[in-house]
């Protein structure tokens, strides 16, 4: 295995004249990252009328996952478990960063860009960013190429709009390429299609040597914006305009693969951060029938949609309840790249074979992390919930009541405790919480 330093290098020293025919047909990533859309929020996942047909067709030309987890019920933690493959706590990345931060993702973690980029990728991010927007921080100093975007939510700037209280104290709001602010207070109605057409242009620069872009939306994070093409046409609201603009970008991507002949050689990822933020009532998505949201460990807080498409890889048709989690993600593009993996301590599994066909399911044992608190753990169909936060608090539990157990397939809306009927099993659960905490205190590998 390689370290940081070394993929950098061995980056550096791969030209596109050296490269094969059959490195230039390598297998490429693009990772579509939306901003706290729930469970419930596409069609091919139950909205009655929020109307995703590019994603639909995604979910049928693939496979559909419906129990994927976030590692964090925020947003700054799930992005750092996601490009590192480790839990937010071993990075120190517990809490959402602000415009006035002065941290961000350390230079000692390893992140999926370094990683492919240490294998010969070409790496490029748009959208937020949210590990730091100080220049150590910023993505061209994480194994990423080029930058377009903005370093944190959308929200983190002075405005006054539906849902907000106001932010007088933050600064302008900024957009960057790479690591210069080349405008301020940008006309949020239309970053979707300035993303899409960053992203659409990428794509074809890429072209003929292997490649990583990971696309994070700012949207359906709160203050919702839609361009005019899209405002006002959606059923659901102005939530669903968001959505469905979303969708149609995801379309622009696909078939910009299309046309460039990279269709087939590229693994498409369409996912969510976190769960719907619930405390912003209509302008909030939906969890489906999952409990709670956005800031807590129930399963609508960090249940998100996944749905994998590559033709003639992933297998078609496929509704997955095989677990997994964005942890997975580094270990499995690692693997499917031919990357060495890093150094670090890995909580993720590559999950390949799950990608491309059915396979048996694999019990998964699965860690629910709030800031620096331990919540709750999964093992196969079994949850066990054992503390809360405060926003946990208010939605039925306290962290002096006893733990709460529930069957997940049977009861996915936690709504039935058996942890009385079943005390071995509790218990069983409760060491394995402590056993874990034991391995990141002392920085093992969960595996």
């Amino acid at each position: 295995m390689l370290d940081r330093r070394t993929f950098l290098r061995t980056a550096a020293g791969v030209s596109s004249a050296g490269l094969s025919f059959a490195a230039r047909r390598r297998q490429n990533f693009v990772l579509i990252y939306a901003d706290d859309l729930g469970y419930g929020d596409l069609g091919c996942y139950g909205h009655p009328t929020i109307r995703t047909p590019n994603l639909d067709r995604m979910a049928a030309e693939g496979a559909k996952f419906t129990q994927w987890y976030s590692a964090s019920p925020v947003c700054t933690p799930s992005r750092a478990a996601l490009l590192t493959g480790r839990y937010p706590v071993r990075s120190g990345l517990t809490r959402v960063l602000f415009p006035q931060s002065t941290g961000g993702l350390p230079a000692g973690e390893t992140t999926l860009a370094e990683v492919l980029k240490g294998a010969g990728y070409q790496t490029a991010a748009i959208g937020k960013w949210h590990l730091g927007h100080l220049p150590q921080y910023l993505p061209t100093r994480h194994g990423f190429d080029s930058y377009y975007g903005i370093p944190y939510s959308n929200d983190m700037h002075p405005y006054e709009g539906p849902g907000s209280p106001g932010n007088a104290k933050h600064p302008p709001l900024p957009l960057m390429r790479d690591e210069s602010v080349i405008e301020t207070e940008p006309d949020q109605a239309m970053l979707t299609p300035r993303y899409t057409e960053e992203a659409v242009r990428k794509i074809r620069a890429f072209r003929g040597r292997p490649f990583f872009l990971y696309y994070a939306h700012t949207f359906p994070h709160v203050p919702l914006y839609a361009s005019p093409r899209f405002r006002g046409t959606s059923p659901r609201g102005v939530y669903g305009d968001v959505v469905e603009e979303i969708d149609w970008s995801v379309g622009e991507v696909l078939k910009a693969l299309a046309e460039t002949g990279q269709e087939k050689n590229t693994l498409v990822i369409f996912t969510s951060d976190n769960g719907p933020w619930l405390a912003r009532r209509v302008h909030a998505g939906s969890a489906g029938l999952l409990r709670e949201g956005k800031m807590t460990t129930w399963e609508g807080g960090v249940r998100v949609p996944f749905i994998a498409r590559q033709p003639g890889v992933v297998a078609p048709r496929r509704t997955s309840a095989q677990a997994g989690s964005m942890l997975d993600l580094l270990p499995t593009f690692a693997a499917m790249a031919g990357a060495a993996p890093p150094r670090a301590a890995l909580d993720g599994e590559d999950l390949t074979r799950e990608l491309r066909a059915e396979a048996p399911l694999r019990e998964r044992t699965l860690f629910y992390w709030n800031a620096e608190e331990l919540c709750a753990v999964r093992q196969g169909p079994w949850k066990l919930h054992r503390v809360s936060n405060t926003a946990e608090w208010k939605s039925g539990t306290s962290k002096h009541d006893p733990p709460l157990l529930f069957h997940l397939e049977h009861d996915p809306s936690e709504k039935y405790d058996v942890a009385a009927e079943n005390p071995e099993l509790a218990r069983h659960l409760l060491e394995l919480m402590a056993a874990h905490e034991a391995k990141i205190e002392r920085g093992e590998p969960q595996r």
